[in-house]
């Protein structure tokens, strides 16, 4: 086990919202970290944390243990297009922005639930799309940073609509009051964007008594897109416009549990390992979508659609404040890394875009169709794992 952990220094690692996901294709332990910035204005500004609670990471010191899954699949014309940024079919690529992939669109018919978009690409997103016109609720655990992010996308565009939900997607009972308060407004919901997570925390159980990474990234969002699909499917109903469910996921899901999820050891803390754990919530967002599509189209819904996308790397400031090896990490891998608009650019593309009209149960990267690995394509492993979050939220 110890061949594969990290060393992440301080309790406060575990709030830290990544938001995106960012993690490292070029070392398969994932060793990446992108700290939660704050958005002033039309630019972002890394959150600088005490040394004591900053996420501490150090390479590899040997082999993967041996209930480690890596499964790297990207190809080669995969790296090439990431790195130039040449685009894809859809005539995007790694080096569009949020701006340039809803250039033109009208937004203003729409609302937009975004978890986690008080900070990183979830506040980019925010602001292009109320900047396109949608009014814009942004889902957030600290509202005072939520409320700097609405007073900032205010002064760029005063007409913007934003309202501000407290959340905290590791309490299911927060989940919950989250959930009613939204219905309470009486909104239409066109778009639901499950963008907040948390990233190699030390081993934890959540108040729910469920694995933090897995309870954060994927179990929340699980009941937050169960309590909110009747309002999304009546309002598609309703007005004639699809709407549309997207999970940030991360190629993180490459690496994982031998088994993809450990539900019989999700909260085995002999087991753990904070790297594949964050792998194994990855996972478990793509298969949610691919899950929720399937059943969807199954009921004969076919005005509702789920997807799952992978950011991209973000680049920040953090290697100034971090371990040399991120620094020379960086450094090397410079061409991959992603600015903050360009990391929202494939939320916004796979939320807004016309392209993906009726498109359901696929994966996107730089805003285009990707492939996930075997796991993520596992209908079983989905079904499995459906039930098995169906059981979580029911016994809490």
């Amino acid at each position: 086990m110890h061949s594969c952990r990290q060393v992440v220094a301080g309790d406060a690692a575990r709030h830290v919202l990544v938001a995106g996901n960012a993690t490292n294709r070029v070392l398969a332990a994932g060793n990446a970290t992108v700290l939660g910035s704050v958005y002033t204005g039309r630019s972002f500004h890394p959150r600088v944390a005490s040394p004591s609670s900053c996420m501490q990471v150090s390479p590899p010191t040997a082999a993967a243990p041996r209930h480690c899954k890596m499964a790297i699949e990207q190809t080669p014309m995969g790296y090439f297009r990431e790195a130039t940024g040449i685009p894809g079919p859809s005539g995007f690529g790694s080096a569009s922005t949020a701006e340039q992939v809803t250039d033109g669109i009208d937004a203003s018919l729409l609302t937009v639930i975004i978890t986690g978009g008080s900070s990183g690409i979830g506040a980019e997103a925010a602001r292009v799309m109320a900047l396109r016109g949608a009014h814009i609720i942004i889902g957030a655990r600290n509202t005072e940073a939520a409320s700097e992010v609405k007073q900032s996308i205010l002064q760029s565009t005063p007409s913007a609509r934003i309202d501000i939900i407290q959340i905290e997607l590791s309490s299911l009972k927060s989940v919950r009051a989250f959930a009613e308060k939204f219905l309470a407004m009486d909104l239409p919901l066109n778009i639901l964007i499950n963008n907040a997570g948390v990233m190699y925390c030390p081993f934890q159980l959540s108040e729910d008594g469920i694995e933090m990474q897995f309870a954060t990234n994927h179990v929340g969002h699980f009941l937050l897109t169960k309590l909110l699909l009747d309002k999304m499917k009546s309002t598609a109903e309703r007005t004639g416009i699809e709407s549309r469910i997207v999970n940030l996921s991360s190629e993180a899901h490459m690496t994982t549990y031998r088994t993809g999820i450990r539900f019989d050891k999700l909260n085995d803390k002999d087991f753990y390992n904070d790297k594949l754990a964050y792998g194994q919530s990855k996972l478990a967002n793509i298969l949610h979508a691919n899950e929720l599509a399937r059943r969807l189209k199954e009921e004969g819904v076919l005005n509702v659609t789920a997807n799952s996308l992978h950011p991209g790397l973000i680049r920040t400031n953090l290697a100034r404040h971090s371990t040399a090896f991120v620094g020379a990490l960086q450094t090397a891998t410079c061409v991959l890394w992603k600015t903050i608009p360009q990391g929202a650019a494939t939320s916004c593309y796979v939320a807004l875009h016309p392209n993906i009209k009726g498109v359901s149960g696929k994966y996107f990267a730089d805003c285009n169709e990707s492939k996930t690995t075997s796991n993520g394509r596992d209908e079983l492993l989905g079904r499995r794992l459906w039930d098995f979050s169906e059981n979580l939220v029911k016994s809490a």
